[in-house]
């Protein structure tokens, strides 16, 4: 599976994100996604399969809980492949960004001329 379809499912973006914050039993993936998203355990167990299957996250065994990590290979290749439309966006930023220092510095001039 190509790695925007797998992407490509709000369901499986949840859970990366999820795991962005460390790993995290199935049991805890599974408690969120169905809270949010309504869906039973094996759809959720099907999610985490695809996600482990396509080597965006890795599971381990501790004891009877099974544990799941994202794995930063196939993020990296997406980042890669970004890259060539990073200049897109990346001007626009700088723009956003200028226009933000510059609206700062004329609030704090006028509320300096305010308080003398």
């Amino acid at each position: 599976m190509h790695a925007f379809d797998v992407l490509g499912d709000p369901v499986r973006r949840r859970i990366l994100e999820l795991l962005a914050t460390g790993e995290l039993s199935s049991g805890e993936v599974t408690a969120v996604i169905r809270r949010e998203f309504g869906i039973s355990q094996p759809a959720v167990s099907q999610h985490l399969r695809v996600l482990r299957d396509s080597g965006f996250a890795s599971v381990r065994a501790e004891g009877t809980r099974r544990l799941y990590a994202v794995e930063p290979g196939p993020l990296r290749e997406i980042d890669a492949w970004l890259e060539r439309f990073r200049a897109f966006w990346d001007q626009r930023l700088d723009a956003l960004a200028t226009e933000l220092a510059r609206g700062k510095r004329e609030r704090r001039i006028t509320k300096e001329k305010e308080d003398s």
